[in-house]
């Protein structure tokens, strides 16, 4: 005949509670509940050799999605560093290009400016040339005066001596 226990679960003593929550059917306690050590052992064996494997490959397959995950985030890392990098070379090329549009934007007006001193040289040559012109025109004018003005005087009836 087996020996009486207190009503136990894996080698500790149940509640009172406990106790009064096993019932079969609606009728009293069970007083005596015994628990077989190796019962428990082996369910609990049981329980880990079916559901463990699956959860092992779960593991993994976790494991290898966050892995993975790891890696599209450092190519993704990568791909906005390159966009970046892309984009600052973008910027520098239209800089480029706005410096070329100044600097010829500069170069042509060099060349006006160039081309205006030359003609404002060529204006005051020209400008001199017939002041100098224009002076050499009024001097022979004014000798040509002198010599009609000598002439006439020459010309003018001069008294004659009577002698």
């Amino acid at each position: 005949k087996p020996l009486h226990h207190p009503p136990v679960f894996d080698g500790l003593p149940l509640s009172s509670a406990a106790q009064e929550s096993l019932h079969l059917d609606g009728s009293a306690p069970v007083e005596n509940v015994y628990v077989d050590k190796k019962a428990v052992d082996k369910l609990t064996e049981g329980f880990l050799t079916h559901y463990l494997p699956d959860l092992q490959n779960s593991k993994r397959a976790l494991q290898e999605l966050t892995q993975n995950q790891l890696v599209l985030l450092d190519t993704l890392d990568q791909e906005v560093t390159k966009f970046r990098e892309c984009n600052a070379l973008l910027d520098l090329n239209s800089l480029f290009t706005e410096a070329k549009v100044y600097h010829n934007k500069l170069v042509n007006i060099r060349k006006e400016m160039i081309m205006l001193h030359e003609k404002t040289t060529k204006l005051k040559k020209r400008a001199l040339k017939l002041q100098q012109q224009k002076q050499k025109e009024a001097l022979e004018k004014e000798q040509q005066r002198e010599k009609e003005l000598e002439r006439e005087r020459q010309l003018n009836a001069k008294p004659a001596k009577r002698t």
